[in-house]
């Protein structure tokens, strides 16, 4: 279920377009498709709820908790590689949403191509095994966090599991592809 909905080309131009903001205020990013187009793997009720609710709420608390800090103008990214607590927590659970929403897409390949598929195949033995392994990680997530695809400094693709709303990004790693296992994806 996993790769019939998640767009598994490369994701190199998302953190340039990740939540901007507007005014000083960070704003939530327009999902690129509706809000059924993910049915019937997540129902338009799940995602208005995710989305709406939960990246929403992220985007509000991150809102409130940087003003007056050093946080004020900075980027997202920056916000997610320098801060700690509250203040990393909503930024990267923001950012991590984000990219989450942009690697899923209505119209899934059955495979990716071109260097990345040659990347998989070359890291993981085929596309099949990457799928097995990617899915076997999601699933395998003790509590809440997330299953990435990322590029890690040796250039050389790992699936990793982070807990909570940590982010690849602060290991020095690239991340390609992400599930959500947050238990508020799937309810």
């Amino acid at each position: 279920m996993l790769v019939t909905v998640f767009n598994v080309q490369a994701q190199p131009n998302i953190a340039k377009r990740s939540t901007e903001q507007v005014k000083g205020q960070f704003v939530l990013p327009k999902l690129p498709y509706e809000m059924n187009s993910l049915e019937p793997h997540i129902s338009q009720k799940t995602l208005e709820f995710h989305y709406g609710k939960h990246h929403q709420s992220y985007v509000d608390n991150l809102n409130k908790l940087i003003v007056g800090t050093e946080f004020e103008k900075s980027t997202l990214e920056e916000i997610v590689m320098k801060s700690s607590g509250g203040i990393f927590n909503n930024a990267a659970q923001v950012w991590n949403h984000t990219f989450y929403w942009n690697c899923l897409t209505p119209k899934s390949k059955l495979k990716p191509n071109g260097k990345l598929l040659k990347e998989i195949e070359k890291e993981f033995g085929s596309f099949e095994e990457f799928k097995t392994k990617f899915t076997a990680a999601s699933l395998s997530l003790f509590g809440s966090g997330w299953a990435w695809l990322v590029k890690n400094a040796d250039g050389k693709l790992e699936i990793i599991q982070t807990s909570n709303a940590e982010n690849p990004m602060k290991q020095g790693k690239t991340p390609l592809l992400v599930c959500d296992v947050w238990e508020h994806a799937y309810y």
